[in-house]
């Protein structure tokens, strides 16, 4: 595993507690809509202010920001209600610029977090800056390419470091804009427990109605804060209207929010810790059992060689994911997650019968 350097992450005179919320508009549109919503945000007690510059889009056409006239915005907000301002980059002029404007916190993109040169790039715009830079998570699902993007900014001389677990893309019809995936920010947190982790509600949910439920998870989760796009009059926003909300409903959302203990602390830890056997027991009996299924697959993997049968049997496959997935409804199981599960088994199981079959292969060539 490699080792990162990282250090809190210092804004002048301002003590960071968790939640760390940082909000403000998908797009700084206009100087009046900037300074309105920060207003608003400012008067609730939020201290760091972000504002999308530059907006990398799909396609062309879309409203891609206002680019650097935006900045002399920023720094108005920053100069009449003592706010932090955050802005994301992702390439060296923007680099230049946001600092030549005061910006205090910078974050990376998930579509230039994919890319290591863009990457490489703004860590080299960042050498000698002693700034907090901020890591959205990559449009699709590779923890590598992530921790990749922070082992770049590291090797700069970048220690205020911290993720943003913003969802991923998938294919899949899902009630959410980019799936959460919590299984991915979570491991990013066992292995770098030192780096900060802030959820983004907005991007992962796509829509204003998911937004406080995915703020609880991302507290129940213990993550140490919430970047959420606010905007004076969302309904009107020039970008992403759906995903953004008011002030007043953030102030909702955050008066509202649970924050639970990050450490057992005094918990009744006898009934934990016997829980936590249960769930040890079952999880072994979960292993025995997978390694039952696919010594099964193995034998099924020499029989459809001995026989001339292909790996895949597509109707097969169809009876027992509709059978798998109305057995877990019946059980009040997550259908999802059930055929999510089975997915990946039928996948091994795919693999293990492959691997047979290659092995009679080869000994039959061999002979």
């Amino acid at each position: 595993m490699s080792q990162l350097k990282i250090e809190p992450i210092r804004l002048p005179g301002l003590e960071l507690k968790r939640p760390i919320i940082i909000s403000g508009p998908c797009s700084a549109e206009t100087e009046e809509q900037t300074l309105n919503t920060a207003q608003q945000l400012s008067d609730m007690g939020v201290k760091i202010f972000r504002a999308g510059i530059w907006k990398p889009r799909t396609r062309p056409g879309a409203f891609e920001g206002v680019g650097s006239i935006g900045l002399p915005w920023l720094k108005r907000v920053k100069e009449e209600t003592g706010m932090f301002i955050g802005v994301e980059v992702a390439n060296a002029h923007h680099v230049y610029e946001a600092i030549k404007y005061g910006v205090d916190i910078m974050w990376i993109g998930a579509r230039t977090s994919a890319n290591p040169f863009a990457v490489q790039e703004v860590a080299d715009a960042l050498k000698g800056i002693d700034i907090p830079v901020l890591v959205k998570n990559p449009v699709n699902p590779d923890l590598e390419l992530w921790i990749g993007a922070f082992e770049r900014l590291n090797n700069a001389g970048i220690t205020q470091l911290a993720a943003i677990h913003r969802g991923f893309s998938t294919y899949d019809k899902s009630e959410f804009r980019n799936h959460p995936q919590w299984q991915i920010p979570i491991e990013l947190r066992r292995r770098f427990p030192e780096i900060p982790i802030i959820t983004d509600p907005s991007h992962i949910g796509g829509k204003r109605s998911l937004i406080a439920e995915i703020c609880q998870e991302a507290m129940d989760l213990s993550f140490d804060g919430l970047i959420i796009e606010t905007h004076c009059n969302p309904d009107k926003a020039w970008s992403d209207a759906s995903q953004q909300i008011t002030p007043e409903t953030l102030k909702g959302i955050l008066d509202n929010l649970v924050l639970r203990r990050p450490k057992i602390g005094d918990t009744p830890r006898n009934t934990l810790d016997e829980l936590r056997k249960q769930i040890d027991k079952l999880d072994n009996q979960l292993l025995d059992i997978l390694k039952e299924r696919m010594k099964i697959s193995e034998a099924i993997g020499r029989y459809k060689y001995e026989n001339n049968i292909t790996i895949l049997q597509a109707r097969r496959y169809d009876e027992i994911m509709n059978d798998r997935k109305a057995k877990a409804e019946s059980r009040s199981l997550n259908a999802d997650f059930v055929t999510e599960i089975f997915e990946s088994i039928h996948e091994e199981s795919i693999r293990c019968q492959s691997a047979v079959m290659n092995k009679e292969l080869k000994k039959k060539e061999d002979n």
